[in-house]
């Protein structure tokens, strides 16, 4: 009688707050920063999260190379060759497979046998397909070949760094790897990776009616599904679940459980045991704890309300209702998002879609009610959403709904007709919150780090100035990169203004010729005038060009005056291809900034500087993303940091909107 007693008066009563004091009395007591770091090898990455930004340690490809089998030349030596009218030339005495270095220049009226994915010889700046070609023995033994079509430059050459340049950010941390990212880092030749490490969910289940799935059952007993739903989802968030199985209703037997649960796990779940009917001992045993120990039990949810959070020494501890749709509401309202934020994992964004209801409900006074429905598409293709009310207690319930809604605590009824916020449960993924389009810098790299940090999903798109511009001008992207010279008034980016848009200034790069320190003729070159004096007069002297539309291009055209040195068709599509090009010894000379050439220890001789600014569509401004986007750039620490990075960052007067 004594146990009837205790179990009428019923001790456990809860002591309810609403869901957002509980979420602060939780939190007040966790860091939810990441657990820590470790080094896993790449054949072990699937599903971890990044710890530090990956940067390419070399240029992908690391070399010019062929994209088809066929030969290698001149473009100019090909030029007006048909079926009918072919161009001979002589083939060089090697054939470049991949893995083999070339040993022979090629000079005009020459080329040389290529397979896809060799490497392209110094002079050649095309690759024609062999089905293009017929090769010709000569009484002397050499042999020509004949080009039946005109290459042009570039032609199915695969240029050194045009997929990931040297220093370029391949990966960010937070970044959850799939298999798409492992295969860029192995593409880098990464054989591990550091990650944040998992966190740890030690899982219990309690109550003398639970049964393991897969044994014998009886009347009055019901099968454990919240250990393994719990599991599923903690493995889904990026954390390593930790089994200990089903404790009885035994204080002894429970409090050695949770001691062993403590001692194994960074996060503490039990199911069950925590509302105020009788066996209901979880919440005595955890209560327990210090450190500070308990500090909600009960929310003003429905379902959850029983739901007892606590915190022992820095763990989290909770113990969910035993029902499983209460079970999994409660896990992802408060425990979720911290195994999320130990993981280094950025919070989820549920996909909110607008429904009606299409009749009305009730609900209990005093406490947030989350209603499970059904989405329905209607006639007019609006979405009716219909709650599913099987209770908390069915298994099915979670499981079959495809989203939810929430019943204010003070609502009693909502009518039919109600315009309703739906949270989609399992939907994809969300879009960017912002989208930048245009010319690639190291800087702006610099700044979407930060951005992402903070959990702002990019979308960063390179195309150039001149691309960027036109999405602008489009509306089709929040933010375009450019540096665009007007040639007629030697100003960046402010003539290409159109109406729509606006400049947001940006910061300062210094423009150069690139070159390598150990080559003699521009040792003697202090001048940029002297130097390209020697290019004119040297045609062995090759230079690397940029591409049409790029803002350096624009430049380097208006430098040369319309003349066009050797290797004038030899383009790169940035600045670290420009310097690759040069120190591998394909070109001596070309422009980029001082940064890349920095980066890869070439010389440099400075010609212009240019600005580096950022177009918005003036619709797009008053993003919130777009807003913090120009208030990072602002900052003083982002601003000491891109001068760090030999930017320049004072802010020029009159480039306003």
């Amino acid at each position: 009688m004594a146990a009837v007693r205790q179990a009428a008066r019923q001790d456990q009563f809860l002591d309810v707050v609403s869901r957002d004091e509980a979420e602060a009395r939780f939190r007040a007591h966790l860091s939810l920063a990441p657990l820590g770091e470790e080094s896993v090898a790449l054949a072990e990455a699937l599903g971890r999260v990044l710890a530090r930004d990956v940067a390419a340690p070399v240029d992908v490809p690391g070399f010019d190379r062929a994209g088809v089998d066929g030969f290698a030349l001149r473009a100019a030596d090909t030029e007006g060759a048909r079926e009918d009218t072919p161009r001979r030339l002589r083939l060089n005495p090697e054939v470049l497979t991949p893995g083999r270095e070339p040993t022979i220049a090629v000079a005009p009226g020459t080329a040389t046998v290529i397979a896809t994915g060799g490497m392209i010889p110094r002079g050649a700046d095309a690759v024609v397909m062999v089905e293009h070609t017929e090769a010709i023995e000569q009484p002397d033994g050499g042999v020509v070949v004949e080009v039946a079509r005109a290459a042009v430059a570039g032609q199915f050459i695969a240029a050194a760094g045009s997929d990931l340049a040297q220093g370029e950010t391949v990966l960010r941390a937070g970044c959850v790897l799939t298999s798409r990212e492992i295969a860029m880092l192995a593409a880098v030749g990464l054989g591990s990776v550091c990650v944040w490490r998992r966190p740890r969910v030690a899982i219990l289940s309690t109550g003398d009616e639970l049964v393991a799935p897969g044994t014998p059952i009886r009347a009055g007993q019901v099968y454990d599904s919240n250990a393994a739903v719990l599991a599923a989802a903690v493995s889904e968030l990026g954390g390593t679940p930790i089994p200990l199985g089903i404790f009885p209703d035994d204080d002894t037997a429970l409090a050695e459980g949770l001691d062993r649960a403590l001692s194994q796990g960074d996060i503490v779940l039990l199911s069950g045991g925590t509302s105020k009917g009788a066996g209901d001992i979880a919440h005595r045993v955890v209560s327990r704890l210090t450190d500070p120990g308990v500090v909600v039990h009960g929310v003003a949810l429905k379902p959850g309300k029983p739901l007892c959070l606590a915190v022992s020494a820095g763990k989290p501890v909770a113990i969910l209702p035993g029902f499983p749709t209460s079970a999994m509401f409660t896990f992802h309202e408060f425990i979720a998002p911290v195994i999320l934020a130990l993981g280094g994992r950025a919070a989820e964004r549920p996909e909110i879609v607008p429904a009606t209801l299409p009749l009305r409900i009730g609900s209990e006074r005093g406490r947030t009610e989350y209603v499970l429905t059904s989405l329905v598409r209607r006639t007019d293709g609006g979405l009716a959403a219909y709650p599913i009310t099987k209770g908390s207690g069915a298994v099915t319930t979670f499981a079959q709904a495809d989203g939810f809604f929430a019943v204010p605590a003070l609502a009693e009824q909502v009518a039919a007709g109600t315009a309703l916020s739906v949270t989609r449960l399992g939907a994809g993924g969300a879009p960017p919150d912002l989208v930048i389009i245009g010319s690639h810098c190291v800087g702006l790299d610099r700044l979407i780090a930060h951005l992402e940090r903070e959990g702002i999903r990019v979308k960063a798109l390179n195309v150039g100035s001149t691309g960027g511009l036109a999405v602008a001008r489009r509306g089709e992207c929040d933010i375009a990169g450019v540096h665009l010279l007007d040639p007629e008034s030697g100003a960046y980016n402010t003539p290409f203004l159109t109406e729509g848009l606006t400049l947001l200034p940006g910061y300062g790069r210094q423009q150069g010729i690139v070159f390598r320190p150990d080559d003699a003729r521009f040792a003697t070159c202090p001048t940029v005038a002297a130097t390209l004096a020697v290019v004119r007069d040297d045609p062995a002297c090759l230079m690397v060009n940029r591409n049409a539309g790029s803002g350096t291009r624009i430049l380097l055209d208006r430098l040369l005056g319309g003349e066009r040195p050797a290797g004038y068709m030899f383009q790169a599509k940035s600045h670290n291809g420009v310097a690759v090009a040069v120190a591998q010894r394909r070109a001596d000379w070309g422009l980029a900034i001082e940064t890349v050439a920095r980066q890869y220890g070439l010389g440099f001789l400075p010609v212009q500087p240019e600005h580096y600014d950022f177009i918005i569509p003036s619709s797009r401004r008053d993003l919130p993303a777009v807003q913090r986007f120009a208030s990072l750039l602002a900052s003083d620490a982002v601003r000491t940091e891109l001068h760090d990075m030999g930017f320049t960052v004072a802010v020029r007067d009159g480039d306003g909107d």
